[in-house]
């Protein structure tokens, strides 16, 4: 990983394939300041509907990274602790610990729960 980086949830991605204002202001910020906009692969797999230009370009801004071997075994430990929790939002939230603890999804209470688990994640809204 290069820099600090912000951690985009799959709802971030829609939200930035849609152009949509929080989001894209958002993505504008962090990469003014310096920040890299990252995201698990998995994310990809939830988003991914098919190629389009627009879904190639967000694709194109972001650090997609393999989540590891490390970030999936805490994201296990999380599932069994918070039994609300979706597996993908376990590994995002696992990720994004690993960075600046920063994460901007568009479902706010689910890693709301998951906060109990990781108390340095600060969750934001896209």
């Amino acid at each position: 990983m290069s820099g600090p980086a912000i951690t985009f949830d799959t709802g971030a991605l829609i939200a930035l394939e849609r152009r949509k204002d929080r989001a894209m202001k958002v993505y504008t910020h962090a990469k003014d300041r310096g920040l890299v906009v990252a995201t698990p692969n998995v994310t990809v797999a939830e988003w991914w509907r098919g190629r389009t230009d627009r879904r190639e370009a967000v694709l194109r801004g972001l650090l997609v990274e393999a989540a590891s071997d490390e970030v999936v075994k805490l994201a296990g430990v999380a599932l069994a602790k918070v039994r609300s929790a979706t597996t993908i939002d376990a590994i995002v939230a696992a990720f994004a610990v690993q960075r600046t603890g920063i994460v901007y999804t568009s479902d706010v209470a689910d890693f709301g729960a998951l906060r109990g688990f990781f108390p340095a994640l600060r969750v934001f809204a896209i």
